[in-house]
Parts: C-alpha cells; structure tokens; sequence
C-alpha cells in the first residue's frame, strides 16, 4: 500500500509539473525562423528545402514557422522573376507545400513572387494545415544601390482582395492578421524587409489593429 501511495502522489507530482511547463497554458507560443538552402531559380530545390524546413518545425512542436522573402525562387535572380515559366514553376511548387502542411502543425509562412491582375507582388504567403490562409504583398519596394526591385514587382500598399493560390481564391492585403481558432495568443502579422525601414511599417498598424506577433520575411542578394 505505501508504495501505491508513492506512485500515485509521484504521477500527481508529475501531471502537475508537465502542466506548469506547458508553454501555450501560460498564454506563450514558439515562434521559429529557418534559413533554408536556396539555389537561384531552381524551384524544385527550393521547395524540397522548405519542405525539410517544415518537417523539422513540425517535429520541434513550433506554432509558427517564418521562412525568408522569396525563398521558392531565392532572392538574387533578377529579371529571371519576370520569366513565365518560374512564375508557373513557383505556382506548383506552392501547391505542393501546401498539401504537405495538410499533416503538420506550424503555421508556415514562407516568401514567393506572385501574379495579380496583371501584375507581379513580392508576396509572403500564410500556409496552415492544407490552407492558405492569405497573401500579404510586400508595401515597400527597395530600389537604390544594389536594389532593384521596383523593376521587377508591384507595391502593395492599400491592396485589397483575393488572389488565387493553389487554385483557390484567397484574402490579399498589406491590413491581413491572422487569428488561430484554437490557439490563444497565436495573432500575427506579416511584413517584408524594406516595409519595416519606413517611418510608418505596416506592421505598427497591425500592432494597434491587434496582432501580438509581427513577422518580417527578409532576404538580400549579395555585393561583391
């Protein structure tokens, strides 16, 4: 009898600790960020590497997984982004992570070039359990020194809408913040590196719109 006393206060004393070391129950959430192996314009490699990015976040229990800006087709590639067939290749490629995320837990937001309407976005995109859940385009577009991205992409500031993403029509916007249903504490915005150098970020709105998280894709390409 004195040991099943033992025992059982030992599985109490556990249970509790387990409790009290639970990160969510204390209203906290595990934000990661990855670097993955990119290679300029080659999509299929990228989005391999995303994927392997996704799997380890999944087995790391995290809550929100941000990738860098334009990590499917890799930042560096100049006017290679106007070219149809990366833009398709990236489309594909997006329907792929997409479907992997159906059997994962962490919200994934990762960095593509995407078209609207005529026009092509430096765009982060919100993946979560087989959704997109939206399209944040990039506010802000570098275009000194070694920066050239007007060249290449629209802005996207005051853009509201959908857009279409693995063949369904999805909310697009510089105002999106996303909310889990089941998760609380898991409110997150999304910027784009240059968006948060300006004297007024998207992401200062969104703070005093509500979101508790604000995420910024960034990448550079390099200057030798």
């Amino acid at each position: 009898m004195p040991n099943d006393d033992i025992e059982g206060n030992s599985d109490v004393s556990t249970s509790q600790a387990d409790a009290f070391t639970a990160y969510h129950r204390h209203g906290f959430v595990r934000v990661a960020t990855c670097t993955p192996r990119v290679r300029p314009a080659d999509v299929t490699f990228n989005r391999d590497s995303l994927l392997e990015e996704m799997r380890r976040a999944d087995a790391a229990r995290v809550d929100l997984l941000v990738c860098p800006e334009l990590s499917l087709s890799s930042y560096a590639i100049d006017d290679l982004h106007m070219q149809d067939a990366l833009l398709n290749a990236v489309e594909d490629a997006l329907g792929v992570l997409v479907e992997a995320s159906a059997k994962m837990t962490p919200v994934v937001l990762l960095g593509a070039p995407l078209r609207r309407e005529g026009r092509l976005y430096n765009c982060a995109i919100a993946i979560s359990r087989g959704v997109v859940l939206g399209v944040v385009p990039k506010s802000y577009l570098p275009n000194y020194r070694e920066f050239y991205e007007k060249r290449w992409f629209a802005h996207g500031r005051d853009t509201s809408g959908e857009i279409t993403v693995a063949g369904r029509r999805v909310p697009f916007g510089d105002d999106l913040i996303f909310e889990a249903t089941d998760l609380p504490g898991l409110i997150f915005h999304a910027e784009i590196c240059e968006d948060l150098w300006t004297p007024a970020p998207p992401s200062s709105d969104a703070a005093l719109g509500g979101a508790l998280i604000l995420a910024n894709l960034s990448a550079s390409n390099i200057v030798i």
